[in-house]
């Protein structure tokens, strides 16, 4: 009776110990809607009146109680209007209208141990960081010679609530710092030619996504093999 207590004994601690390790190793998948919206040569300051629909669907692995790697798929249009700030700008007055999608890869840091089940913590914020690649469609500027598909640098902050164990919220602002300043269609020009079609080449356009999204958690428990068998 002793040996098969003990067999017992340490089966069951085999198959708990399986089991918190397989709850920390949490995945989550996600879809959330929000915006984009851009700076460059036609619009200096963020503004929400160019703000234009967007979507993403993202993949996220849990690496600890505090540190996720998230892996996104984001699409949906941009675009903006001249806001005149001299007569350049005001003679200029162009504007543009992008689908724009986007891949990226981001780590994200939650302040608060939000899933710890003995604290009553409900939210948390966080940052996240990454790299990412996207592609646009629609008009191009004439004469320019550029890929379609540009690398970008996504950051920025967030706040998630938590609903219940297997569901939770988070709102989102994120700032993507790119390399590529024909995003607005306006770059370098010829000032010979006088046609006003051009801006600042050494200023690259940014944009941005805000958004709301609904999380799922999926929980992995791993079946145990007892090794006294």
């Amino acid at each position: 009776m002793g040996t098969i207590h003990k067999k017992f004994t340490i089966s069951s601690m085999l198959l708990l110990c399986s089991c918190s390790f397989g709850l920390a190793q949490r995945s989550e998948v996600g879809f959330g809607i929000g915006t984009f919206n851009y700076t460059g040569d036609l619009v200096r300051t963020y503004n929400f009146k160019y703000s234009k629909p967007a979507a993403t669907f993202f993949y996220r692995s849990n690496l600890s109680k505090v540190v996720s790697l998230r892996t996104a798929i984001t699409a949906g249009k941009i675009g903006a209007s001249e806001k005149p700030f001299d007569a350049f700008s005001t003679l200029r007055n162009a504007s543009f209208d992008l689908f724009l999608i986007e891949a990226s890869l981001a780590m994200e840091y939650h302040f608060l141990n939000w899933r710890e089940t003995k604290r009553f913590v409900r939210f948390t914020p966080y940052l996240f960081g990454g790299i990412g690649l996207f592609g646009i469609s629609g008009d191009v500027q004439k004469n320019a010679e550029y890929s379609n598909v540009q690398v970008s640098i996504p950051f920025g902050l967030g706040f998630k609530y938590v609903y219940n164990p297997k569901w939770y919220f988070a709102l989102e602002f994120g700032a993507r710092k790119t390399f590529f300043d024909y995003l607005d269609n306006i770059s370098a020009g010829d000032p010979v030619n006088k046609n006003y079609q051009y801006g600042n080449p050494n200023d690259n356009d940014s944009y941005y996504f805000i958004g709301l999204s609904v999380t799922r958690t999926f929980y992995t428990i791993p079946c145990p093999t007892n090794p006294y068998k």
